[in-house]
């Protein structure tokens, strides 16, 4: 078996957080080969894949409120956002279903982009954003809400607080949010704050992810090829021949013993009858 035939038997087998990466790593190799200036060393992505502040491009290309989740700046924005996203999604899907999984992805990256953009035109800036981070931190910050005292082994740490390891990365954008990539860290906060919404949502019988759910369904069965309906064919059955089942009527003893003194009269004659056979016949008869 190739390494292409292993990759899509994995992907095949893997579960929604396993498609998710594959998605994303998939979208980044795609952009490497379109999108990425080897002489300047950056992507350059357009804007009908990233998220632009300006409205007069969003409004036209709503399609990258999501577009923009799957793609990265870079190997380091990749693979530093996978690892946390391997981490966050085997922590959620210990809770949750594969269609909640999807359902926050999304619309925490499309929450997280309006955020974006309004947050920018607050500011008077200007700007475009990729990445999944928003949509990692919805994940992460979802199953921190829902489980926050849960224990997790870091390597060379220990046993640390699921809730410990959320702060440290909040905290961490926090502080950067002035510093550099505005945009970016607006949109990990919208995330985060998204992902809380969600779960608290969802424990008050709330589930957003059934908007996703509902979408998808609705263009699964538009493009979905339809069923050859059923003929109806006329058979006339004929009442099965019901098997003659033979009856076995048990004697009792009493009736036994009659029927072998009669054989024995119409044989030999009611004198060949001893006295005991007599008086059985006798009271027999009354």
């Amino acid at each position: 078996m190739g390494i292409i035939d292993d990759l899509k038997l994995q992907y095949k087998l893997g579960g929604i957080a396993q498609k998710m990466i594959y998605w994303n790593i998939g979208c980044f190799l795609i952009s490497l080969v379109f999108f990425y200036q080897f002489k300047v060393g950056a992507f350059n992505f357009p804007n009908w894949i990233a998220l632009s502040s300006e409205p007069a491009v969003f409004t036209l290309k709503p399609w990258t409120f999501i577009s923009y989740a799957f793609f990265h700046d870079g190997f380091l924005h990749l693979f530093f956002n996978m690892m946390v996203l391997n981490f966050a999604s085997s922590l959620f899907l210990t809770f949750f279903n594969p269609k909640q999984y999807l359902g926050l992805y999304i619309l925490s990256a499309i929450f997280a982009g309006l955020i974006f953009t309004l947050g920018f035109n607050l500011m008077h800036l200007s700007g475009a954003v990729v990445g999944a981070s928003a949509a990692i931190m919805a994940i992460l910050v979802a199953v921190t809400t829902y489980s926050p005292l849960m224990n997790v082994r870091l390597l060379l740490i220990g046993n640390v607080k699921l809730w410990h390891i959320t702060a440290v990365i909040l905290i961490l954008d926090l502080m950067q949010f002035r510093v550099e990539n505005s945009g970016g860290h607006i949109s990990h906060l919208a995330g985060a704050f998204f992902g809380f919404v969600f779960v608290k949502l969802l424990q008050n019988g709330i589930d957003l992810s059934k908007i996703v759910s509902a979408v998808l369904d609705f263009f699964t069965n538009l493009f979905k090829k339809p069923a050859t309906p059923f003929k109806k064919v006329h058979k006339n059955y004929k009442k099965p021949v019901e098997k003659s089942t033979s009856k076995i009527v048990v004697k009792d003893k009493k009736q036994q013993q009659i029927d072998e003194i009669l054989d024995k009269i119409s044989q030999s004659g009611y004198d060949s009858l001893n006295k005991e056979e007599k008086e059985f016949l006798f009271q027999a008869g009354k």
